[in-house]
C-alpha cells in the first residue's frame, strides 16, 4: 500500500520519500481505526481517502511559500494541513478546532507520525482570534461552509499581505460571486483560483485564493453563529 501511495501522488507531481509514504499510511490506518470513536469522516476506503483527503490536501503546496505561518481552521481531521505539514515540514502550522475529541486525535496522530512542532488548539473560530488576530501568512479551510461564512472566518487571522485559500468542489462560482461583498468588506481580494481535476474519482476542485490587501475590522468574525447564520452580502 505504501507503493500505491508513492505512486497516486506522483500522478499529481508529488515526488514523497519512503518516510513520507509510510507516514500517510499511519495516517490512513489510525484515521480508519479511531473513527468510530471521533466520528471524523464518511470516507473510509484506502483509494479514496488517499485522493479525497490526502492528495486534495496538497494540491495547493506551491501556493505557499517557505517557512510561512498557516492557520487550519476546522481542521477536524487534520484536512488539509496534516497533509502539507508532511510534505512541507519547514511550515509553521496551527490546526484549529471546536471539537476537543478532535484535537485529542490530532495529537495522539501527530505523536504517532513523529511530527513535533504543529500547535492544536481547541477553540472556535471566533473565540481564537484574540490570540490569533492577522498573526498568520496564510488561513486554510475545506471545511463545509459558504464563501462569505469562511470569508469572516479566515480573513481575520491573515496578515496584510496573506492569503486565504479555500477548497472547493464544482459549482462554487456562484457562492463567490454572492461572497465578493464580503471578502471587499474584511479587507480581501480574490486574486486567482486554481482548478484541478482528480481523475481517478472524476472530481473537479477548485482553491480560491484570497489576498488581503487592508486590516479587518476588530468587530470581525461576529459571534452567536452569525457568519453562518446570517452571512456578509
Amino acid at each position: 500500500m505504501i507503493e500505491i501511495i508513492k505512486e497516486k501522488f506522483k500522478n499529481y507531481g508529488f515526488d514523497l520519500s519512503d518516510k513520507q509514504a509510510k507516514q500517510f499510511f499511519d495516517y490512513y490506518e489510525f484515521l480508519v481505526s479511531e473513527n468510530q470513536k471521533y466520528n471524523l469522516t464518511a470516507i473510509t476506503d484506502f483509494n479514496d481517502v488517499v485522493m479525497k483527503h490526502f492528495i486534495d490536501s496538497v494540491l495547493p503546496l506551491n501556493k505557499i511559500k517557505e517557512n510561512a505561518s498557516v492557520i487550519d481552521v476546522g481542521t477536524g481531521a487534520g484536512f488539509p494541513g496534516v497533509p502539507l505539514k508532511i510534505l512541507r515540514p519547514d511550515i509553521k502550522l496551527t490546526l484549529l478546532d471546536s471539537l476537543q475529541k478532535r484535537i485529542n486525535f490530532l495529537n495522539q496522530l501527530l505523536k504517532l507520525l513523529g511530527i513535533n512542532d504543529v500547535k492544536t488548539i481547541h477553540s472556535r473560530a471566533e473565540d481564537y482570534i484574540k490570540q490569533g488576530r492577522e498573526k498568520f501568512e496564510y488561513a486554510l479551510s475545506r471545511a463545509v461552509a459558504s464563501v462569505p461564512t469562511l470569508a469572516e472566518y479566515l480573513l481575520p487571522y491573515v496578515k496584510v499581505g496573506g492569503e486565504v485559500l479555500m477548497y472547493k468542489g464544482g459549482g462554487f462560482q456562484e457562492e463567490l460571486d454572492i461572497g465578493q461583498k464580503a471578502i471587499n468588506i474584511l479587507g480581501g481580494k480574490v486574486v486567482n483560483v486554481f482548478n484541478y481535476k482528480l481523475n481517478e474519482i472524476d472530481s473537479q476542485r477548485n482553491i480560491i485564493i484570497i489576498k488581503k490587501f487592508s486590516m479587518t475590522d476588530k468587530k470581525y468574525p461576529r459571534g452567536k453563529n452569525l457568519p453562518k447564520l446570517k452571512p456578509l452580502q
